[in-house]
């Protein structure tokens, strides 16, 4: 309340409706009678008081504009508003209509503070005047403005309505002031209510498009200067709350607006005043002013039942409305609802209301949310809408259980509960049974749950009903129809009865079978573990025993052991589990001590009896093995009984019987003992025999206490003893006049112990937990015994056998137990070959036991990891139904062998088999092919990795598998894809294709198999048919018969040089001659010499085989000779392009001068240093890989790298040589100038072929076959060529190049000729041949040559060493062939 106070006789009350962003604010004013003009800044001094009013909060959401121009008045989104009353008192009356002209004159809103522009006066309203007519306070006169009135019980009579305030108007409800404070207020019809008018005016002015998108400046200028206008026009209306522009359209510029008051307003008589606030530019015409439509809010009300609302529940809206309408309509978020369904709609007058129902059965959780109820009144001019909004919220009935439980059928009580976050009391509970058990219990609630007690006996669990599931449910209603229910499981568990039984009477001799059966008569269990307690209590893996499907009789799980030992001695306990009971039976069994027949060791196991005399006979067992035996001898049908206690030798109890034999006719006679062992239950076993054998006592000529006697020749075998204890396998002695050891199959105490642990092993209880312990043994020991093992094959056939043995436990997937198993056998594969030999079908064997691991493997967390070692690779995956797709596996050995290969079984297969639920595991093998048998019938090699696949799955059909496997040889042919068949041969296994297809591709063979097992590739050796094998065994006589005489060809060159190096160097282009010479025969002798070496040592390590330190040392010897072979055979092709570089020069730069040294120095580099450079380096690079030397001989192994080593190296230079001669025989046939005779036609040609004849065998051209021979199917016949003109080039050296050669032929005639004319004639002919053309090696040939370029027929140059310069450039021209 503002007041201001002055000396006054007319007193004037004004509202002041302020806008603002701030709380609270002073105000201080004094009015001295201002004139209209000066008014505003006439307001001084004072003490006004100021009070703030936020509105009422609505509902929120998404509106349309409508509903925003409402919440712009009454929302907490608008400014903060204040009415602020201000008093104002003056003596001249005639004030009176200068304020109110001055205040409508206001252009609102106006602005308090210029700093701050949300700091507005929205409105001023005149709500209370008084006139004053006498001096004191009670002759005043006091009415209220229109629209508002006097508090209840203030007046009289009603307060009269005045729109006009002038004093003389009758408005008196009052004869004094009211007292301080009290002032008209608004009319009761504005409470509560909103009133939003829709209205439109047009604008005489062109419509512009940009009008229609509400983002543009011109829509946003035309929308702020028209509500502006609005809002200045209508504001003087009581109730008037705010003006917005919602949009334009065409028609002239239509506007449409909405005005929002607090009441019912006369916008019509403030259109003239709206049209006049807006600028002239916009053209209003003031006549076009229409209301097409009145929105109240506020009058009409919304009634919801039942509160709270749940889902399932019947809702009733009752909505009642001032309005006199039928006219209704529901809407839900702003679409309309009908009577129909789930939704009916009812409407009816009372009391002068209007009132229409909206009911909802079942109401749904998506019905939550904003319901509208409109009154309309269509006979009002405008149209007048009465509505009201309310917002529900459907919830569901949140039950929480107790959860599914077990209960024993014990008596015991147990509760289930069902909770819920308010009050149970409000809702209906029930519960219901539901199962094969159907027990019920006690119901009983606490503020917010409720409760079902039970107790079940073991009268109302039936057995075959055991372990079955009763539901109960558990339901919560509402008297409204909202129903909900959650479901708690529970098993009831009778317990059962166990029972044990044996199929013996409880007693069980040591290697025999016994079964044991477990029955409860409760078909139900969540598993059977059987325990054995005899030293300690073991749990029996499970694999061992097998328990039957449930069944209506109970349920039943049998144990059997085929072989006893001493560890299924004890009381075994079986127990059925039913978390949380637990039903056990017990049964003890003796298993009596009864030796394995292998187990007996005997002494002697084949021995001579001396005649007369007598020999003692042992059978013995180990001390772990002892018990109360009757022990019998037998001999040849006789029958002795042992009587004597057992005597004790180190780790064995032996049973001993003298036999004498003193009637020598039988002498010579081969007969058999053995030992029969006999236990408590009359378990029996007998031991292998004891081969004995008469001899005369005057035959022996060996006696050993220890070994026994023997004749000459005689072979004794005898048991291992190592120490004091003894290992399997046996000793034979030779007599030599004395005992010699001849054979020695014992083990080492270490492969003697896991063979032991193995066999207890899979017959123990336990096998399955015990075996990665062993596994981890076996690998560190096999790894510290390697070399015993490769160096006996007892110790590695004992390996093999151990593998074998454990191979069937099921073992977890796990790497360290996997990489354990296949380092051993990754160290077994990498023994020997000779030792391999004496191991009987031990390959097969190693190959079995790796499969079978592989199939019991079991996964771990759906995964089988790889293992990737030297000599073995494994790898495997996990299939279900969620990630069925190709099993394709790459396997690569790039560190030995170079070799790789791919198993590829495709999706499709993959259904048709229906491997849904398996494991795939592929193994692959680098070097398996050493160790197993070849083809035996066709001879064929292998020729790739060995891959084995196995696929563990609980059903399968048949289906196709691919690999793919590159080749080790490829000079083999004709691929063939075979699997190893384990039954053939007698069981030892041998290579079969039934099933298989080879598609040959080059590097590579694809092989395509309708089964699963071991695979990999045969192919024919020496790269050809068996039906021209003849013809490759005769070149390879041709080859060392053509070696042998090159080599002695090629000493005698060297020889012969040696003899007439003096007289044939003594011109400097002769001497480099015989230098290029020299050298290659060097080269190629030595060359020679390492091919024979190696061709011998290979046919030597096929015939007899190499083992342990002998192939070590070997391996470095072959590298060493491939090395060799390599550097000299480039060192040959290397001399020999020098040669014919050198004869090129010669007869191309005929007057160039070149020293001697310099000569020699480029010869040797060439010669010497680019074939050390290029086998350098080639040693370099593939020895670390492995990858030198071919398998099983030493020569270079035949890869690309080879091409650049040695293969283009060579065709390069015979290339360059062909090229050289070709230039050398074009110059030939140039003889004379004029016409030739048809003599010297015939001697050109016959200078021709000698030449070829000459420089082929020197230049190395018949290499140039090896271009033809590299093909595959190149002809034999370039085959034969190749080999013969290349074995023999030896001789050829030294037919053509040395003895066709005039000049040494008359220096070695001259060297050996004894007479005195015969030396001179000798001398003249050399000192001719000196001078002559150096291409002479007969006349004819020589002139021929000597006119290589261009000279005269009979033009002949002679020149020595010792001539001019100018003559030895002449001499340039002189052939190197001479």
């Amino acid at each position: 309340m503002l007041l201001w106070t002055v000396s006054s006789s007319v007193c004037a009350l004004l509202q002041i409706v302020h806008g603002s962003s701030h709380g609270w604010w002073d105000w201080n004013a004094d009015l001295h009678s201002p004139s209209p003009a000066t008014f505003p800044a006439a307001i001084q001094g004072g003490s006004p008081s100021l009070q703030g009013n936020r509105g009422r909060e609505e509902v929120t959401g998404q509106r349309d504009l409508r509903r925003q121009k409402r919440q712009a008045v009454s929302s907490d989104a608008s400014p903060v508003e204040y009415a602020v009353t201000v008093e104002i008192l003056f003596e001249d009356s005639a004030l009176q209509s200068t304020i109110r002209r001055y205040l409508d004159g206001l252009n609102f809103p106006l602005l308090i503070n210029t700093s701050d522009p949300t700091e507005n006066i929205s409105s001023i309203q005149v709500t209370t005047v008084c006139n004053s007519t006498g001096s004191s306070s009670r002759s005043s006169q006091c009415y209220c403005e229109d629209g508002y009135e006097w508090p209840e019980g203030l007046c009289t009579s009603p307060a009269s309505s005045s729109t006009a305030a002038a004093p003389e108007e009758d408005h008196n409800c009052t004869a004094q002031l009211p007292a301080h404070g009290i002032y008209c207020q608004p009319s009761p019809e504005d409470t509560g209510e909103i009133y939003i008018m829709k209205m439109h005016v047009r604008l005489n002015i062109a419509f512009q498009s940009a009008l229609r998108d509400p983002s543009s400046s011109l829509y946003e200028q035309y929308k702020r200067d028209l509500e502006h206008a609005f809002t200045v026009g209508y504001s003087t209306l009581q109730g008037f709350r705010s003006a917005s522009v919602t949009g334009f359209r065409n028609g002239s510029t239509v506007v449409d607006y909405e005005v929002t008051s607090a009441r019912a307003i006369p916008l019509e008589d403030a259109n003239e005043r709206a049209a006049a606030a807006l600028n002239r530019s916009y053209n209003l015409d003031s006549t076009s002013f229409g209301n097409s439509l009145v929105e109240i809010y506020g009058g009409t009300n919304i009634s919801i039942s039942p509160e709270p609302i749940y889902m399932g529940d019947t809702v009733t809206m009752r909505c009642e409305s001032r309005a006199n309408s039928s006219n209704v309509t529901w809407s839900f978020r702003e679409s309309p609802l009908s009577s129909s369904g789930r939704h009916s709609l009812a409407t009816a007058h009372s009391e002068g209301k209007s009132i229409s129902t909206l009911k909802i059965r079942n109401i749904l959780l998506n019905e939550s949310g904003e319901y509208s109820c409109t009154f309309t009144e269509w006979e009002t001019s405008p149209t007048t809408i009465h509505r009201a909004e309310v917002n529900i919220t459907v919830s569901l009935i949140q039950i929480t259980t107790s959860g599914d439980i077990v209960i024993p059928c014990d008596g015991g009580r147990r509760e289930l509960s069902c909770c819920i976050d308010t009050d149970i009391s409000f809702f209906n509970v029930h519960w219901k049974p539901n199962g094969a058990i159907n027990i019920s219990g006690t119901n009983y609630s606490t503020l917010n749950c409720t409760l079902y007690a039970l107790q079940a006996s073991e009268s109302q669990c039936a057995a075959d009903k055991s372990g079955t599931l009763t539901t109960y449910t558990c339901e919560l209603s509402t008297a409204d129809g909202a129903r909900q229910s959650k479901h708690i499981s529970v098993k009831y568990l009778r317990p059962a009865n166990v029972t044990l039984v044996s199929n013996t009477t409880g007693q069980v001799s040591e290697g025999g079978s016994f079964s044991l059966t477990c029955r409860s008569d409760v078909s139900h269990y969540d598993s059977v573990i059987w325990g054995i307690q005899n030293h300690r209590y073991q749990t029996i893996d499970s694999v061992l025993y097998k328990t039957t499907p449930k069944t209506g009789n109970g349920a039943e799980s049998v144990l059997v052991v085929h072989r006893a030992s001493q560890e299924w001695n004890g009381t075994y306990t079986c127990t059925f589990f039913q978390a949380p009971l637990n039903s056990s039976a017990h049964l003890t069994l003796e298993v009596f001590p009864l030796p394995l027949q292998k187990d007996i060791v005997r002494d002697p196991i084949e021995a001579m009896i001396p005649c007369p005399g007598s020999q003692t006979l042992k059978c013995c067992i180990a001390t772990r093995r002892t018990g109360n035996y009757n022990v019998t001898l037998v001999v040849s049908g006789g029958t002795s009984v042992i009587r004597d206690d057992p005597k004790q030798e180190g780790n064995l109890f032996c049973y001993t019987k003298t036999l004498r034999y003193d009637n020598c006719d039988h002498s010579g006679q081969t007969f058999s003992a053995y030992c029969k062992f006999q236990n408590q239950m009359g378990g029996l076993v007998q031991s292998y025999p004891m081969k004995l054998k008469l001899a005369p006592k005057k035959t022996i000529t060996c006696n050993s206490s220890d070994i026994g006697v023997g004749v000459t020749g005689a072979e004794v075998v005898k048991p291992c003893l190592v120490g004091n204890s003894t290992v399997q396998g046996n000793i034979t002695y030779r007599c030599e006049h004395t005992w010699v050891p001849a054979q020695n199959s014992c083990l080492s105490e270490a492969v003697n112990s896991l063979l032991l642990i193995a066999e207890s092993l899979v017959l123990s209880p336990v096998p399955v937990q015990e075996l990665p312990v062993f596994l981890a043994n076996l690998s560190n020991t096999v790894n510290t015994e390697q070399n015993d093992i490769s160096s006996s094959p007892a110790n590695l056939g004992a390996v093999v056998d151990i593998l074998n043995t454990i191979s069937v436990i099921p073992v977890k997937a796990e790497e360290k137990t996997m990489g354990n198993f296949l380092s051993t056998v990754d160290t077994v594969i990498s023994t020997p070959t000779d030792t391999w030999k004496d191991v009987t079908n031990g390959s097969s064997q190693l190959l079995n036991s790796v499969e079978q691991f592989s199939n019991s493997l079991i996964a771990v967390n759906d995964s089988v990891p790889s293992v990737i070692l030297d000599n073995i690779q494994l790898k495997g995956v996990v299939l279900n139904e969620t990630n069925i797709s190709d099993y394709s596996k790459d396997f690569l050995f790039s560190v030995l062998s170079n070799l790789s290969s791919n198993v590829l079984i495709d999706k499709k297969a993959i259904e048709d088999g229906k491997l849904f639920q398996s494991t795939i595991i592929s193994v692959a093998y680098s070097d398996l092919s050493r160790i197993i048998p070849q083809h035996q019938q066709s001879g064929e090699l292998i020729n790739s990795l060995v891959i084995s696949t196995v696929v563990k799955a609980e059903q399968r059909e048949p289906f196709p598998i691919k690999m793919s496997f590159a080749k080790t040889n490829m000079s083999l042919i004709n691929p063939r894809c075979v699997f190893w068949n384990f039954t053939f041969s007698g069981g030892r296994g041998d290579w079969d294709n039934t099933g298989c297809e080879s598609e040959d591709h080059g590097e590579h063979v694809t092989c395509s198999c309708n089964h699963l097992t071991s695979f990999s590739v045969l192919m024919s050796p020496d790269g050809r048919e068996s039906h021209v094998e003849s013809h490759w065994r005769a070149l390879s006589y041709m080859t060392y018969v053509g070696m042998g005489i090159s080599i002695v060809c090629l000493v005698a060159c060297l020889a012969i040089e040696g003899l007439v190096w003096k007289s044939v160097t003594k011109t400097r282009i002769s001497y480099m001659r015989h230098i290029c010479i020299l050298n290659v025969a060097i080269s190629l002798l030595i060359a020679d010499i390492w091919f024979v070496v190696i061709a011998v040592e290979e046919d030597m390590a096929n015939a007899n085989g190499l083992s342990g330190f002998a192939e070590e040392e070997m391996a470095k010897i072959c590298t060493a000779a491939a090395f060799f072979v390599h550097f000299f055979y480039l060192c040959v092709f290397f001399w020999m392009l020098s040669l014919s570089l050198m004869l090129f020069y010669h007869m191309v730069f005929i007057l160039h001068n070149t020293s001697k040294t310099t000569m020699k120095a480029v010869a040797f580099c060439l010669g010497y240093g680019c074939p050390l450079v290029i086998s350098t380096v080639t040693i370099a690079v593939m020895l670390p890989q492995d990858s030198y030397t071919r398998e099983k001989l030493c020569f270079l192994t035949w890869n690309k790298f080879v091409l650049l080593a040695m293969i283009v190296p060579a065709l390069t230079i015979v290339a360059i040589n062909v090229v050289i001669t070709i230039v050398v025989i074009g110059k030939i046939p140039i003889r004379s100038i004029g016409e030739r005779s048809r003599n010297d036609e015939r001697s050109s040609l016959y200078r021709i072929a000698k030449s070829i004849c000459v420089l082929t065998p020197l230049l190395g051209l018949t290499w140039g076959f090896g271009l033809a021979v590299a093909f595959k199917d190149s002809s034999i016949v370039f085959h034969i060529l190749f080999d013969f003109f290349n074995a023999f080039q030896g001789l050829f050296i030294l037919l053509f190049g040395i003895l066709w050669d005039k000049k040494v032929r008359e220096a070695l005639l001259n060297k050996y000729t004894l007479s005195r004319g015969s030396s001179q004639q000798a001398s003249k002919s050399t000192s001719q041949g000196l001078s002559a053309p150096m291409l002479s090696i007969s006349s004819p040939f020589s002139r021929a040559l000597n006119n290589l370029f261009g000279k005269a027929g009979k033009y002949q140059v002679s020149s020595t060493e010792s001539t001019s310069s100018s003559s030895e450039n002449t001499s340039k021209a002189y052939s190197l062939l001479t």
